[in-house]
């Protein structure tokens, strides 16, 4: 997984962009990013964040990032925004999303163009470089935008950054979402609804598949609209996703709560309390709870400032010492005890 912010501003937009980003650090736990365009050239900072939080990281950064537009990520695997200097002229790219048929375009650009590839991630192509090469095929951003989502067979949605604005674009499916806020001099778009609320902005518009739209501070230009097939993924409601934020209308914490209250509906087993393995599995836990009228406790509890998401580690036997290892267990709560608990 991954998660994407831009910002266009009348003012500075470095703090909004890094904040925005950072609000992002649940969906990824390797690569961090920002670029921006200021003082006539597009200035990046890219950091490894497998062991410190994206904000120590990029703090330090924040002095020569400064610029009126720029865009950032957080990512499981390669290392993004990319810089590129092309025949349509510079622009920074980001994407998220999976791209199955990657090694069947790279095949095809490398005869065809007859071109090369930079970036490697684990051996294999940056799946946002190609996404790049792909739009350098076509005569302008825009056309080539709309033909990296007609050929990709699988999900890419991405944040173009050029010297005057941003492009944005959700993949064709709308698998991964993209929110845009607005306010005074100021417009964001984020792959999390609640990443821009804290920094005053306001819920504007979320595309719908397929859209693409064109940003800069004096407003918001359709590009290309959007798709009827809506083919979302469940798992951010259910896992991936924050509590805070809400797709296509309907809240994370809300769907959770709904799934546990149907589990409720259909148990009839005796217990004494019910818990959650946090943190997503909380609210699951509130919703059975509500609905049986059981009380919720907390047996388990989990050590934050240490650990992540333990699916993210490469090896197995790394994923399950970490899911061991951030929870801590409180026995004299846990001794005794018929529990119920809820696991997303």
């Amino acid at each position: 997984m991954g998660g994407v912010f831009g910002v266009v501003s009348k003012n500075s937009c470095e703090l909004d962009l890094f904040f925005g980003v950072d609000y992002h650090s649940h969906l990824g736990t390797s690569r961090g990013g920002m670029t921006v365009y200021g003082d006539g050239r597009f200035k990046r900072a890219i950091h490894n964040i497998e062991n410190s939080p994206f904000r120590t990281k990029f703090e330090d950064d924040l002095e020569k990032l400064v610029g009126k537009i720029g865009i950032g990520c957080i990512s499981d695997d390669e290392p993004q925004p990319l810089v590129i200097h092309s025949r349509l002229g510079d622009f920074a790219i980001t994407t998220v999303g999976k791209i199955n048929n990657i090694d069947e375009l790279t095949k095809k650009m490398l005869n065809d163009s007859r071109m090369h590839f930079l970036e490697m991630v684990n051996g294999r192509i940056n799946p946002t470089e190609l996404a790049a090469a792909l739009i350098n095929q076509c005569d302008n951003i825009s056309e080539g935008i709309r033909y990296v989502q007609e050929v990709v067979d699988g999900s890419i949605t991405m944040l173009v950054l050029t010297n005057e604005g941003i492009y944005a674009a959700r993949d064709k499916h709308g698998r991964t979402p993209l929110v845009v806020g607005k306010k005074k001099g100021a417009y964001c778009v984020s792959f999390e609804s609640f990443a821009f609320l804290n920094l005053g902005y306001s819920d504007h518009a979320e595309l719908g598949p397929g859209q693409i739209i064109y940003m800069t501070p004096e407003g918001i230009q359709m590009v290309s609209p959007a798709r009827d097939e809506m083919k979302i993924c469940s798992f951010l409601w259910i896992y991936t996703g924050y509590p805070g934020s809400a797709y296509e209308g309907i809240t994370v914490e809300t769907v959770r709560e709904r799934c546990g209250a149907h589990l409720a509906k259909n148990d009839t087993i005796e217990a004494d309390f019910v818990t959650g393995i946090p943190d997503s599995g909380v609210g699951h836990a509130l919703g059975y709870a509500m609905e049986s009228g059981l009380p919720y406790r907390r047996p388990l509890v989990k050590y934050t400032p240490g650990y992540g998401r333990s699916y993210t580690p490469a090896l197995q036997d790394t994923r399950d010492l970490v899911a061991k290892m951030k929870l801590i267990p409180i026995r004299d709560i846990i001794e005794g005890k018929r529990i119920v608990i809820c696991e997303d």
